[in-house]
């Protein structure tokens, strides 16, 4: 059996939704210190659907996989939805990791949080100044 299947390779290889959304909803940036790996979400949202999802990450190939992933997890999916991924949906949905990269989905999914608590952040105080 291969050390990473072909989602991880073909996640690895070919990321999606790479890049920096300017003026985003919500902005969640996490690190391990360990590994080093550095994973940062960019969210745009509207009527509480996730309507773009964003990624940097410096890091190995599972850590960008499993941003990659990640993201395309929760496009179009309710802020709701995507509250309720799980590292474990995540290493699902890349048909596994190995148990040494496990760490690496849970980052994509500590990003994602950091990015909608941001997001709630900047709407509840957008709806106290109005």
């Amino acid at each position: 059996m291969a050390l990473y299947s072909e989602k991880v390779m073909d996640h690895f290889r070919n990321p999606r939704n790479t890049g920096v959304i300017e003026n985003a909803d919500g902005v969640g940036e996490v690190g391990n210190a360990k590994c080093g790996d550095i994973m940062k979400i960019y969210l745009k949202v509207e009527e509480d659907i996730i309507v773009d999802a964003k990624f940097e990450t410096f890091g190995c190939g599972s850590a960008i996989a499993s941003s990659s992933m990640a993201t395309e997890l929760i496009k179009g999916k309710p802020v709701s939805e995507a509250l309720a991924l799980t590292n474990q949906a995540v290493v699902e949905a890349l048909d596994g990791l190995p148990p040494h990269k496990v760490h690496c989905s849970v980052l994509a999914e500590e990003a994602i949080r950091k990015a909608l608590q941001d997001y709630y952040g900047k709407r509840d105080a957008k709806d106290i100044c109005e």
